[in-house]
């Protein structure tokens, strides 16, 4: 599994224990240096139902600034994967991705629920 996280983000810090404490191997990566592909995106959506703000770090001051919460209704899935695609700071985060799972932001019940009930 990918773990998309940045340094000074709390939730990633609480995702990064949480993995290592179940003893679940992942790679983590730099979201901002590093962000996640189009593939991988595609699947996150697809996990979160399609809906396209799951994906969105929409207390970031990129998503702010670019007015993307006005933009983001009639934006198509493809414009959306493109804008998290070349800008890190515009993806929820932490980002995890793997076979058969994909979990944007950390909320202990839900990972637990997809990781270890398998």
């Amino acid at each position: 599994m990918k773990l998309y996280t940045l340094a000074t983000c709390d939730s990633c810090r609480k995702a990064v224990k949480w993995l290592r404490a179940h003893d679940l191997a992942f790679e983590e990566r730099a979201i901002r240096e590093t962000p996640p592909g189009a593939a991988e995106l595609r699947a996150a959506l697809a996990a979160h139902g399609g809906e396209l703000r799951r994906l969105f770090n929409t207390a970031g001051r990129d998503y702010r600034d670019q007015k993307l919460g006005a933009q983001l209704p009639g934006l198509t899935p493809a414009a959306a994967i493109a804008l998290l695609t070349g800008n890190g700071n515009l993806v929820k985060r932490p980002l995890l991705v793997g076979e058969g799972v994909a979990l944007a932001g950390f909320d202990e019940e839900a990972w637990a629920a997809a990781l270890l009930r398998r």
